[in-house]
């Protein structure tokens, strides 16, 4: 028997706060109703969130809004942390870390041991960048596009330690993966100890094949580090099958998750290599200095035991509407927006394919354009201010279809 449901039923049942208490388990079953259209079910993803229908959060790249339920989590649990403070009311928050961790290794095909769970994807990348062990001379190949904490902060590693840093540039618009994993390729040699790249570039929106890369570091015997800042949360993960030995990522992204909390992967095997950054209690208020696995990384002090609590949460409500789900939705929504741009004029610095991009997009308009338009455009909360080449990362599959056109005018407005 079919499910009637409407739309004006779907977003009563959102109401302000229906993810804490109707939505969770709303989700799988709007997701199953034959009567339900595609537009109808991300209505109610949409209303899970509190900013207004007036505007649209254009910069995922750098933080995302979180989900209204995992945000009431956090607070929740922080009061009931300042409510009794007692190391016995705390102790439950060591089986939620776990739990957590669990829940995120399974959605990213990674093992529980395997899995950190750091502040931030600055944090993770800074574990890679400070704990291996190098000689002089030794040399690190990274992407041009890198984030600063896996770009710059390679300068600063090489200065003290008398190391090589090799950038790679790549073209706009690359051929094809071949071509891209060949010009990574060619930079490595056999002083060549690390590959650390950005999977999908916060500046041009480019996305680089990770497994094909994977697979060259590890013919090479060379350790492959993958910021996935811009991946989690946004595409399909497996780590095991990519083949990384490390792997970075942060919650607030694409993840929509908690703030301060992201993770770092650390493959099995690989972590006895791999010295911490910070010597510090567990959550059991332990010290533990012969860990061989990523747990080793996690030894940070006193931490927000909400938001840790939280990221599982939000790794449930990921699991009820599906990764492949939104990995589909962002893709075709990301291609309507490039379609949309050019049709306004713009040049795209962003590949087309989809297999070649993410939710990220850049692009330029004529300097004219971007001048008429800056005044309007910085007196809009809903956008960002313009930039000369913008590069921006809407939460493509929350939006609606009709809101298409309006954001492609903004887009335009800003010139981004």
């Amino acid at each position: 028997m079919q499910t009637s449901i409407t739309r004006r039923s779907l977003i009563h049942c959102a109401g302000a706060v229906a993810l804490a208490s109707t939505a969770a388990g709303l989700l799988p079953k709007v997701a199953h109703a034959e009567a339900v259209s595609s537009d109808m079910y991300w209505d109610l993803v949409r209303h899970q969130f509190i900013f207004p229908d007036t505007a649209i959060p254009m910069n995922s790249a750098n933080l995302c809004p979180a989900f209204q339920a995992v945000a009431d989590k956090v607070a929740e649990l922080s009061r009931l942390v300042d409510y009794d403070v007692s190391l016995n009311n705390r102790a439950q928050f060591n089986d939620t870390l776990a739990d957590t961790r669990s829940k995120v290794a399974q959605q990213i095909g990674a093992a529980p041991e395997e899995i950190a769970l750091v502040r931030n994807t600055s944090e993770a990348n800074s574990v890679i960048t400070n704990g291996l062990d190098f000689k002089e001379g030794d040399e690190i190949v990274i992407w041009d596009q890198n984030h600063v904490t896996n770009n710059e902060a390679w300068d600063i590693r090489a200065r003290r330690f008398g190391l090589k840093v090799v950038r790679v540039s790549l073209p706009r618009l690359p051929e094809n993966d071949e071509q891209i994993v060949e010009l990574f390729a060619k930079a490595c040699n056999d002083r060549t100890k690390i590959l650390s790249f950005t999977e999908c570039s916060n500046v041009s929106g480019l996305k680089l094949p990770a497994k094909k890369l994977a697979a060259m570091a590890r013919g090479k015997g060379i350790h492959c580090h993958v910021d996935g800042a811009q991946s989690w949360g946004a595409s399909v993960l497996n780590l095991h099958d990519i083949g990384c030995d490390s792997f970075s990522a942060s919650s607030h992204k694409w993840f929509m998750g908690p703030k301060e909390v992201g993770i770092l992967y650390v493959r099995n095997g690989r972590a006895p290599e791999i010295w911490p950054n910070t010597i510090g209690y567990t959550g059991e208020i332990k010290v533990e200095l012969d860990l061989q696995n990523a747990l080793k990384f996690e030894t940070l002090g006193q931490r927000d035991d909400a938001a840790i609590a939280a990221l599982g949460d939000t790794a449930d409500i990921h699991t009820q509407i599906g990764p492949q789900r939104i990995e589909a939705r962002i893709k075709e929504h990301a291609s309507r927006l490039k379609q949309g741009l050019k049709e306004l004029g713009a040049t795209l610095v962003t590949p087309e394919d989809p297999a070649m991009s993410g939710g990220s997009w850049s692009s330029t308009f004529p300097n004219k354009t971007r001048k008429l338009s800056s005044t309007r455009c910085t007196r809009s909360s809903a956008l960002p201010r313009p930039p000369a080449a913008g590069c921006d990362c809407v939460r493509t599959f929350i939006i609606r279809r009709p809101t298409y056109r309006g954001l492609w005018r903004a887009s335009l407005r800003c010139g981004t």
